[in-house]
């Protein structure tokens, strides 16, 4: 009851001339005025404008993006100003790409023009494809192929007896995070490294190519930033605190996440080109890509490759905006909602696709605002800026203002680019039931059901034809109705900083799947007309999201307590032990049986002679680690997250404004319990022991990552000491809602 109720008095409608319409005085009429005012119309007049011009950070149209945006915000009512920062952003001064033997083909360059898209001849701008934060060079060397460039990979080229090191790797995007290409290169001795979309991932293997259908064409390139963002995001110089322009800063050869080798990214048109020259042994089935080639891991075979990477090493201002409606009640309690402004070329989809989609949410706050309701706490919008070189903006800010966010802020709420398709939600687990009743409210714009149930029927359908493997607990839900879980957070959009440095809660909500964003993502081809003709026809999923997230807004910032049910966190902690347990089991079996293998010789025997394979290297045993600590203390926070749920159902009616104001006092900060000042081994910035990025896998969320993640490294001594500090933390979580438990039971 208590996680939705809103405030039950509007005050008296108000408006510049005199009464308009009357103040909505409940959460249905409020809701319903919200729908109102949410337009797909604005929101193709804004996306068109906004994408209209390069958007890098940096360059003009970024800037005046956020300028409009200000603008727009100002409009409507709210309270607005753009807060500057300065930071490292590196632009490419000049960039070469050639293979040089076994004869001379220059590669590289911008992406042809399309016909249709007008936009994609609107380069003079534009930077051309690279990718931010790999290291200046100029080097010339044979060339590798590594696959997806993994840390398996590596492990397979050494069985076939290649090295990487002084030589020059091309990987293809995917399974991984794009800047852990390069980095692992690094690490193995590579000198440089190329990184192509491979037409087997986003090209014409999945779909046909634009402009015939959304997929990648042969000369689409993905730009990125390959920063070591599992060490920290934000900018290189300034971790931990603002960029702002008198900030202490790193020397650039101190900062770990800027790397130390030249890359760049490629087309598949122009990777055929070296892949069909490529010698060396075949590459095993995994490896191979959708290509009309053999595809070859190379090595010492007369394929040689010059790369070379000049950069401006420049400080650039960002510009964030930030925009607030003040709350009447809790004038210190924020609800913040984001999305990002910055592309790498026009950025349609990725991000303005999201920013139009919460334009509309800050225009209809501002109608109900000017018609007289005042939200019980202060909710605060954020466009963001440089999101994408490396979550610059918004963790610049987090950074810059983090003392006074712990102490105020009660969710970080994101999205970033949306699509046609079927809602997910990832996220804080106390706030899992509110996200499904939010999406339980909403329409589907092309089924008519709601975009819950749509939700619901996509995991059944999935499961049954094998697409996916949702987890028991999501099939259990779709299949009796219950609230979806929410996927865990890793990182590659603004709410790391929130979520994984400060311990705030966060949500990232968005629609797709039926979309072919994939296929243009961070390319020219990220349009205005490649978004309105293949990913949201007419931006309907666009007015979902607004509603969608408008609710969220609107129930967290008017409940008298904004978490409604401690239970699914405590389930979803329970269902991540588990994963770990049967981890460590797993590896000391496959421990067992590759010593098995490597002792009878099985697997000189089982090589091809005329193709030997090596043996993998022998490893150290998995040993038993020290999980009981944990375990209990997971028992212990389900128990005592059940007995608050059942005592805020069976009291929150009946509480005080006192106890009503004392209870939410005890809960505001208790995620912030959940972090550990040491943060996690090896990068400190990351303090959450729940949800993290991982360091092989970057944007994907790794779950109880001291534990889980030391367990894949062999770091078994780490293994066990985040056990202990895991368990500390879940044990001052449950005693913090026992306290709050003996609030609620006072009479």
């Amino acid at each position: 009851m208590a996680g939705r109720i809103l405030a039950g008095v509007a005050l008296a409608a108000m408006a510049a001339g005199g009464l308009a319409q009357s103040a909505p005085t409940d959460s249905k009429a409020i809701e319903a005025r919200f729908d109102q005012q949410v337009s797909s119309a604005d929101q193709l007049a804004w996306l068109k404008e906004m994408a209209s011009e390069p958007n890098h950070v940096g360059s003009p149209h970024d800037k005046a993006n956020a300028e409009a945006s200000l603008a727009k915000f100002r409009q409507w009512g709210w309270d607005a100003r753009i807060e500057t920062f300065h930071v490292l952003y590196p632009t490419p001064v000049s960039t070469t790409v050639e293979m040089v033997s076994p004869e001379k083909i220059v590669l590289g360059g911008q992406e042809p023009p399309i016909a249709g898209d007008d936009t994609s001849a609107n380069t003079a701008h534009a930077l051309p494809p690279y990718v931010a934060f790999q290291g200046d060079g100029d080097v010339t060397g044979d060339l590798v192929y590594v696959n997806y460039g993994m840390p398996g990979d590596y492990q397979d080229l050494a069985r076939r007896g290649i090295d990487v090191k002084g030589k020059i790797v091309i990987a293809r995007y995917g399974t991984g995070w794009r800047g852990l290409k390069p980095k692992l290169a690094q690490d193995h001795g590579a000198i440089g490294c190329i990184i192509y979309s491979d037409p087997a991932d986003d090209g014409y293997g999945q779909s046909d190519v634009y402009p015939v259908g959304g997929a990648r064409p042969a000369g689409g390139v993905q730009r990125g930033s390959v920063a070591d963002m599992p060490l920290y995001p934000g900018d290189p110089l300034t971790p931990g605190v603002g960029a702002t322009l008198n900030a202490k800063r790193l020397k650039r050869e101190d900062a770990k996440t800027i790397l130390k080798i030249p890359v760049l990214p490629m087309s598949y048109g122009d990777a055929q080109k070296l892949l069909a020259r490529l010698g060396g042994p075949v590459a095993p089935e995994p490896w191979r890509g959708g290509l009309p080639v053999t595809y070859h891991m190379g090595g010492n075979n007369g394929v040689s490759v010059h790369l070379a990477v000049k950069s401006d090493w420049k400080l650039t201002p960002v510009y964030d905006v930030i925009a607030t409606l003040k709350g009447a009640r809790y004038p210190d309690q924020w609800v913040i909602r984001g999305n990002h402004h910055d592309g790498w070329v026009f950025g349609a989809s990725d991000p303005l696709s999201g920013n139009v989609a919460m334009l509309s949410e800050a225009k209809a706050l501002g109608e109900l605002y000017r018609q007289g309701w005042r939200p019980a706490r202060t909710i605060v919008y954020t466009s963001w800026d440089a999101e994408e070189p490396m979550l610059l903006g918004s963790t610049e800010w987090a950074e810059q203002h983090a003392d006074e966010l712990k102490k105020k802020a009660v969710i970080y709420i994101n999205t970033d680019n949306n699509g046609r398709g079927t809602f997910y939600a990832q996220g804080s687990h106390p706030f899992q039931h509110l996200v499904n009743g939010a999406a339980a409210d909403v329409t589907d714009p092309e089924t008519g059901a709601t975009v819950a149930a749509r939700a619901r029927a996509s995991v059944l359908v999935g499961a049954f034809e094998g697409k996916e493997h949702p987890g028991e607990a999501t099939l259990e839900a779709a299949r009796n109705g219950g609230d979806l879980p929410l996927g865990a957070l890793g990182s590659g959009s603004d709410y790391s900083a929130y979520l994984q440095h400060l311990g705030l809660p966060a949500l990232n909500i968005g629609f797709g799947g039926e979309d072919e964003s994939g296929g243009v993502y961070h390319s020219v081809y990220d349009s205005f007309h490649h978004m309105t003709t293949f990913d949201d026809p007419g931006l309907k999923y666009g007015a979902a999201l607004s509603k969608v997230v408008g609710r969220l807004v609107l129930r967290l910032a008017d409940a008298d307590l904004p978490v409604q049910r401690y239970g699914d966190f405590a389930d979803t902690v329970s269902t991540y032990l588990g994963e770990v347990k049967k981890l460590a089991a797993d590896r000391r079996a496959q421990d067992e049986q590759r010593d098995r293998l490597l002792s009878d010789g099985a697997f000189r025997l089982a090589s091809d002679p005329l193709k030997p394979v090596g043996a993998p290297a022998a490893e150290p045993m998995t040993p038993h680690i020290e999980l009981a600590a944990l375990e209990n203390a997971v028992d212990t926070l389900k128990q005592s997250a059940s007995a608050f749920d059942s005592a805020l159902a069976a009291r929150g009616a009946g509480l005080t404004r006192a106890q009503r104001d004392r209870l939410g006092a005890q809960l505001r900060d208790i995620d912030q319990l959940l972090l550990d000042d040491r943060g996690l081994p090896g990068r400190p910035w990351y303090k959450h022991l729940i949800y993290a990025p991982g360091r092989f896998t970057g944007y994907g969320a790794k779950t109880l990552p001291g534990v889980r993640e030391a367990i894949e490294e062999r770091r078994f001594d780490d293994a066990n000491d985040y056990a202990a500090r895991t368990a500390k933390v879940l044990r001052d979580y449950a005693a913090r809602l026992d306290m709050a438990r003996r609030t609620l039971e006072e009479r």
